[in-house]
Order: C-alpha cells, then sequence, then structure tokens
C-alpha cells in the first residue's frame, strides 16, 4: 500500500476507535488499546487516544482512561445509538481532520469493517484490513502485517504517502493492557457541532440479536474443532457430542462451514473467523492451512488427530494422533462417559 511520495516524517498520536454494546467494551477495543500502548512505548514515546461513540458512555470513557489512554474523545449523543455507519463515520472523520493523529485502528468486527473503509474512503488514505500484526517504526511509520495467498505468506503493508495511516485488526491477536497507574482525561465533544451539514441517509430503525446456543467458542476451555476431512454433516455429530461431553465448544474450518456441516460463521476460526485461546484444543480432519493455524496460535494444548501423517497441522500441534477421527473420537466418549459414570450411551453413528 503507497502513494506517489512521501508524507513528511511526523509521530502523530495513535488512535483507537473503541466500541460498545449493551453497555461494555468490546474486547478487541481493548486488544487494540494494548498494542497502540505498546507500539507508543516501543517508538519512543507519542499520545495513545482512545474515541467512543454512543449514548451514556461516560463510564466506559473513563475505563479506557483508567487503562491508559492519555485522552478519551467521547462524543455521547441519543442519535448515535444504535450504531449507524454514516453518523458515526461523518463524526469520527471530523475529529480525525481536526486532531490529526498519526494511526487510527479498528477492530475487524462487524462495525469497524464498514467504518474502517468509508473513513479512509472520506479522508482519501489507506487502510490494512484485518491485520494479526502491527508495529511501529521511531518515525512513525506503521507496518501492518496481514496473511495473503490463501495464508502462505506473511505480507507487510505500509503507507508511507497518506496519514492517518489506518489499520483493522482481528480479535484475539493481541492482549489487552492492565490497569495503568495513571489516569488520562476524557474530553467531551458537541456531537450536533460535528454532525452540523452532514446528510445522513440512512437510519437504524432496530437492532435484533441472537446468540448462538451452547458455550461461546473465544470463551471456551475446550475447543473441539473439524475441518473438510470430516466428510460430512453426519460424522460432524461426533464432534458435537465430544464437545458436550467436555463442555467445551465447537469450533470449524472455512472449507466446513462452506459445506454446511455446521451452522453459522459464529464457529469459524482462524483469519476470517475467531482467534481462540482454550486450555486444549482437539482438531479433527484438519489440514492445518495458516489461516486456520493464526487463530489458535494462543492455545495451551493442541491435540490434531488426521489420517494424513504429513498434514500441516502437526507442525503446529503439541500431540498428533494419525488415524481416521472416526475411530478416535467414538472411543474417547466412551471412555470419558465411563469416567463420569455414564457408559450406556452410545457416541452418534460416523
Amino acid at each position: 500500500m503507497t502513494g506517489e511520495g512521501k508524507a513528511p516524517v511526523r509521530r502523530g498520536a495513535i488512535w483507537i476507535v473503541a466500541e460498545q454494546a449493551g453497555g461494555t467494551l468490546a474486547p478487541v477495543s481493548l486488544e487494540i488499546l494494548g498494542q497502540a500502548l505498546r507500539m507508543a512505548r516501543a517508538a519512543g514515546g507519542c499520545e495513545v487516544a482512545a474515541v467512543l461513540i454512543g449514548k451514556d458512555a461516560g463510564g466506559l470513557a473513563s475505563v479506557l482512561a483508567w487503562l491508559g489512554a492519555d485522552k478519551v474523545f467521547l462524543v455521547d449523543d441519543p442519535r448515535l445509538l444504535p450504531f449507524q455507519n454514516d453518523t458515526h463515520g461523518a463524526v469520527l472523520t471530523r475529529l480525525i481532520v481536526r486532531e490529526d493523529p498519526g494511526v487510527v485502528l479498528f477492530g475487524a468486527s462487524a462495525c469497524g469493517e464498514e467504518l474502517a473503509p468509508t473513513v479512509a474512503a472520506r479522508l482519501d488514505t489507506g487502510l490494512g484490513a484485518h491485520c494479526t500484526n502491527l508495529d511501529l517504526s521511531a518515525d512513525g511509520l506503521l507496518m501492518m502485517g496481514v496473511l495473503g495467498f490463501g495464508g502462505r505468506v506473511h505480507t507487510e503493508m505500509f503507507c508511507p504517502a497518506r496519514r492517518p495511516q489506518m489499520a483493522s485488526v482481528k480479535p484475539g491477536m493481541f492482549q489487552p493492557p492492565p490497569r495503568a497507574d495513571r489516569k488520562g482525561i476524557v474530553v467531551r465533544e458537541d456531537a450536533a457541532a460535528l454532525l452540523e451539514g452532514e446528510t445522513i441517509r440512512l437510519r437504524a430503525v432496530k437492532v435484533v440479536r441472537k446468540e448462538p446456543e451452547g458455550v461461546p467458542l473465544e470463551g471456551a476451555d475446550v475447543v473441539v474443532a473439524g475441518g473438510f476431512g470430516i466428510g460430512g454433516k453426519e460424522p460432524w455429530a461426533l464432534l458435537d457430542d465430544l464437545a458436550r461431553e467436555l463442555s467445551g465448544a465447537v469450533g470449524c474450518t472455512r472449507p466446513a462451514l462452506d459445506e454446511g456441516w455446521t451452522s453459522g460463521d459464529h464457529a469459524m476460526i482462524g483469519t476470517s473467523g475467531k482467534t481462540v485461546r482454550p486450555k486444549v484444543y482437539l482438531g479433527f480432519g484438519i489440514s492445518g492451512s495458516p489461516h486456520h493455524t493464526v487463530g489458535i496460535k494462543d492455545a495451551g494444548v493442541i491435540v490434531s488427530v488426521n489420517s494424513d501423517p504429513r498434514a500441516p497441522m502437526f507442525e503446529s500441534s503439541d500431540y498428533c494422533v494419525v488415524s481416521d477421527f472416526r475411530k478416535i473420537v467414538p472411543a474417547l466418549i466412551r471412555e470419558i462417559r465411563k469416567v463420569k459414570g455414564d457408559s450406556l450411551r452410545e457416541p452418534s453413528p460416523a
């Protein structure tokens, strides 16, 4: 990502755009705040600020200040909830033009994936999307790391010719910050002034939320995941059985989701899905594409079962079993049920 010429060397502030829903800050917002603080320290020190747009969000702004943000720009107005891309984009663009930060970071969430390119287009600057790594040089140049070519190549992107440098970051890539020793300041902005003259073409009528059934994937201590090697919807039921016995969650790779063996992209792990940090990850029939393994890099113990002894997944695993999962999973379920005193029920047919 380049342009003609180079912008003057300038190390401006690092901004993070914080998201909130139901009175709670999104985990990815805290993760990018943590990385922004780490980059600021490593680059020799620069201001780290957060932007929080919404309604009745003063308490959350204080949380961001306590977690290390030097400054929190709070735009609090009933018109800013629920999220509306046109409205939030207009507010954020005017703040950026006025304050001139060097870097602006977004979470690669449903809202962030819509808001980030909208603001980048308004500002005529570049955007690194779905980043899995970020670094900042001493002169303020942002390195945006993404996986390319089907996950086989880690690509580093730069935007030397435009400011601000903008990136969206996948959830789960970084650790949130601990509470800081000092509290930053909260700056209350006038939403009416920031929206003056703007034509808002879309209006959100209502928000309908549907929580996925079972244990949330990103919060599970045990994750049972399946790939294309499972072969169909009927044998997939074995993974559901195993996860249920272990009080765990079921995850999948992109091919398994595309085949319709599991319902909902909330179960997908990897660059296009979620990053998980379970104590135990059990993978069955997964080849091991980097697009998937980047989502389990922080798992405690990784156990993989695959009939192909050369499966790349074994390179990322602590324990490797070369076998057909149809032999392993039913036997594992029986042993677990035996320990639990429930040995009469048979596992689902493969």
